[in-house]
């Protein structure tokens, strides 16, 4: 049975130094120091209010530059195929992006950040706070990523950027 689609509009831009995907770092946690912008547009700025108190924000976002969805992929910290589900590749069925960025402070309808690791130009679908008390999870398995060192994960997670 297939499902009516689902469209969904932008709500501002992010704005990153990053501009080749092959150089963008995978993950937030390799990209400190990656400071950007997430521009809200105007008709959505009211909606910012009181985001000042949280010290990170979940972004969601789509993923414009992916390649055509694939069902089995090779991640960026392995040489092996797997599921995309159990990945965090941008080539999905719906090619949405998440990341858990620091939020530095807002200015109007932008949101200063640390920690980016999107493309610049990247479409924003949505904001949300990270709240410590809902999104805090004490994980107990991490599937094949218990199988990739830490060494290794960082170099190819940060594949090539050189921030802090």
């Amino acid at each position: 049975m297939s499902a009516a689609p689902v469209a969904y509009r932008p709500i501002g831009v992010i704005h990153s130094e990053h501009t080749v995907a092959e150089r963008t770092p995978i993950q937030p946690a390799y990209a400190r120091g990656c400071k950007g912008r997430v521009e809200v547009f105007a008709e959505f700025a009211e909606g910012l209010r009181d985001i000042d108190g949280f010290s990170h924000v979940f972004l969601l976002y789509h993923f414009h530059a992916a390649a055509p969805a694939k069902m089995l992929v090779k991640p960026f910290l392995q040489d092996v195929a797997r599921g995309v589900f159990a990945t965090r590749a941008p080539c999905r069925p719906n090619a949405m992006g998440l990341s858990i960025v620091e939020l530095l402070r807002r200015e109007g309808n932008v949101l200063y950040v640390d920690g980016l690791d999107t493309l610049d130009g990247t479409p924003l679908l949505d904001i949300k706070p990270y709240v410590g008390r809902f999104d805090c999870i004490e994980t107990t398995r991490n599937g094949w990523q218990e199988e990739v060192d830490e060494d290794t994960a960082e170099e190819r997670g940060k594949r090539g950027y050189t921030g802090s």
